[in-house]
């Protein structure tokens, strides 16, 4: 059998013509005939060239699908590198769940809190319900709580998915964030400040909507490129 390591590995993505390889539990099979695999990418999410052991536990299939392509190779493991979070590396090394899950699985609190906050705000305008608006301030709290907590597990997760390559959609995802969380901390404390703020006369209540309002379309931006990491996006 013919070993291979990870960047050996990585040649055979299925692009330019070249064979398409994948690997599983140190196996590695040829899927250039599965019209699955026809462009290197599966299900716009799994790319080849790569050890998709971690990707099949998650799939909706097992790893018996793999009995009907031929196996070409063993995977070489990498040397692992020594790691400066030792403590962490250790946790990942007991649960491997830790390394993928953590930042899916919170992103989904700040994303909810943050797109209601001004939904609610905009439902208070249409009806005067004073109680939409003061759940409107219950959701933005809510949000910037989860905030750094998530903001916290993606850059753990880009630490050790992507060995913190300076990648354009984390870098956009980054800078959004911080500025989504500054806006949010504005808009919450003036609220706080100022409890009638929604219906004060002049531009103060109409500046602290248009604030809360420009929420949605930062959680736009920021869940569009983690889905794009997610999901590639192939162009035709």
């Amino acid at each position: 059998m013919i070993e291979y390591d990870p960047e050996t590995l990585a040649r055979f993505d299925g692009k330019d013509g070249k064979p398409v390889y994948i690997a599983h539990q140190g196996k590695v099979y040829d899927v250039s005939n599965s019209k699955l695999w026809k462009t290197g990418i599966h299900m716009r999410r799994h790319p080849a060239g790569r050890d998709l052991t971690t990707d099949i536990q998650a799939a909706p299939h097992g790893p018996e699908v793999l009995e009907r392509v031929p196996q070409v190779g063993v995977l070489k493991e990498a040397v692992p590198e020594r790691s400066a979070l030792p403590i962490i590396e250790g946790l990942l090394h007991r649960y491997p769940m830790l390394r993928r899950h953590p930042h899916p699985m919170t992103v989904h609190f700040p994303i909810v809190f943050m797109m209601a906050a001004p939904s609610f705000n905009i439902l208070y305008l249409l009806t005067g319900v004073k109680s939409f608006e003061v759940t409107a301030l219950h959701c933005l709290g809510a949000g910037l709580l989860f905030t750094p907590l998530v903001m916290l597990t993606g850059l753990l997760t880009w630490r050790l998915n992507y060995l913190a390559r300076p990648l354009k959609p984390i870098n956009i995802k980054i800078a959004v964030s911080a500025v989504m969380l500054l806006a949010g901390l504005a808009a919450f404390f003036w609220r706080v400040a100022v409890p009638g703020l929604m219906d004060l006369p002049g531009a103060a209540a109409t500046l602290y909507f248009l604030l809360t309002l420009s929420l949605i379309p930062m959680v736009g931006v920021i869940g569009w490129h983690g889905a794009m990491l997610t999901f590639p996006f192939e162009r035709e």
